[in-house]
């Protein structure tokens, strides 16, 4: 799945245009290195995401390209 995708889906950010955005800042790490919004995530990658002067650090445990409120927190693990 897309990053950016993914950070919607699992609601760790609100829309996929701000998810392309902070990709397309460099503010998203995947695996350490500096991730683009069309990268392709695998379960087990460890996604980071800095706001400012906050960090957001996660690993993904599921992937789906749908999900409702209650289960968009069960795709990944916060670190």
């Amino acid at each position: 799945m897309r990053l950016d995708k993914f950070l919607k889906v699992s609601r760790l950010i609100k829309r996929r245009t701000v998810a392309k955005e902070a990709c397309d800042k460099g503010m998203v790490f995947v695996n350490g290195k500096v991730a683009k919004a069309g990268d392709i995530l695998k379960v087990g990658d460890i996604v980071e995401i800095n706001f400012g002067n906050r960090v957001i650090k996660a690993e993904v445990l599921d992937i789906k390209d749908h999900a409702l409120k209650d289960d968009a927190n069960k795709m990944y693990r916060l670190l």
